[in-house]
Parts: structure tokens; C-alpha cells; sequence
């Protein structure tokens, strides 16, 4: 008796591979960029990327894609109310700037 794998459907292929750029990112890009994700560092809880790549693995790709923009955008309003504590923090999302309107 043989088991077959089922076939990759295209959402299973296209969550695979966002899941996939998520961990090249925060393995090679994000520990050089200088600067934390905002909402981490406000709420200390998940960046972004992992957010966004834990909601990829329980919830799917479309949800993913409604949820990432909301808390993009809750990133940016962290990134300002850690400028207004005064505190070190510089920059925001990388991939998807938290601080553009969505």
C-alpha cells in the first residue's frame, strides 16, 4: 500500500511560502536591522512577524490577511506612543511599514 501526500492546494503553497519569507526575515533581516518591533517592545508580547506567522499556522491565509493590516497599523500607534514616553526605540515594520496608512 502506497499513502499519498494530498496535492499542495495553491492557498497551502502560498501560506507555505509566507510562512517560509517570515522565518528567512526574522532569522537574517531583523536581528540586523537595529530596532525592535515596536508593539513588542510597548506590549511585550509578539512582534509582528511572528503575529502575523502564528496566525498563518492556526488560522489560515485568509485570515492572516485580514487581521496583518489591523495590526500594522497598532504597530504604528505603538512606534508613536514609544516616541512620546521618550523612549530608544527607532524605526517600525520593515516588510510592511507600520507607519503607512493601510
Amino acid at each position: 500500500m502506497v499513502l499519498r501526500m494530498p496535492p499542495l492546494t495553491f492557498n497551502r503553497m502560498v501560506r507555505r511560502s509566507a510562512i517560509s519569507s517570515i522565518n528567512a526575515y526574522q532569522r537574517y533581516l531583523s536581528p540586523r536591522k537595529g530596532f525592535a518591533c515596536p508593539h513588542r517592545v510597548l506590549y511585550q508580547g509578539k512582534s509582528c512577524s511572528e503575529y502575523v506567522k502564528q496566525t498563518l499556522s492556526s488560522q489560515g491565509l485568509l485570515v492572516a490577511i485580514r487581521v496583518a493590516p489591523k495590526r500594522f497599523r497598532a504597530c504604528g500607534l505603538a512606534a508613536t506612543d514609544l516616541q512620546l514616553k521618550g523612549t530608544k526605540q527607532q524605526g517600525g515594520c520593515i516588510v510592511i511599514p507600520c507607519c503607512i496608512p493601510i
